[in-house]
């Protein structure tokens, strides 16, 4: 499937949204258009709750989401997808509390062309590229019969390192 297509598939109704906004502006334009159903379908393809919906159409709320809320919904959609389970999941939730604590991280998260999917690649790249042969002794302990068994998992701290430089450029 090419990268086109899987973004329909996150993104297929109303395109990827570079910033939340975007979300905003086509969400203010929805409710003056009185579309309330293509607001809700936009929110729920980016990720908004249905909270903030209700809250932004009620007018408790100037906007439908701000920085932070359209980061983490992304990260969910792409998350809903992905299914990432074990150590990717660590990852995730690493990106979400750093979205929490970083506004321009949470701003890039949310960037066209910037995925979970492509984050979770460059961790893998590293994986590959760093893998350790793992000594005969441990291979038996383990039970494992293959003749040479590597690894190469990124420890939190490099896992850390390539999430920021992926979403960071740094």
């Amino acid at each position: 499937m090419s990268k086109k297509e899987q973004e329909k598939i996150l993104f297929n109704k109303f395109g990827e949204m570079d910033s939340y906004k975007e979300i905003n502006e086509l969400a203010e334009n929805l409710f003056n258009e009185g579309d309330t159903e293509s607001l809700r379908e936009m929110a729920k393809e980016n990720g908004i709750t249905e909270e903030f919906v209700t809250m932004y159409l009620a007018g408790d709320i100037p906007v439908l989401c701000d920085s932070l809320t359209a980061a983490l919904g992304k990260i969910d959609v792409e998350a809903d997808q992905l299914k990432p389970q074990e150590i990717m999941e660590d990852w995730v939730e690493y990106l979400r509390g750093q979205c929490m604590e970083n506004e321009l991280l949470a701003h890039n998260v949310r960037k066209k062309g910037k995925t979970l999917k492509g984050c979770i690649a460059a961790l893998l790249l590293w994986s590959f590229q760093n893998q350790q042969t793992i000594d005969k002794e441990i291979v038996k302990a383990a039970g494992v019969t293959a003749g040479k068994v590597t690894l190469g998992i990124p420890g939190m701290g490099r896992a850390k390192k390539i999430i920021m430089e992926y979403y960071m450029g740094k």
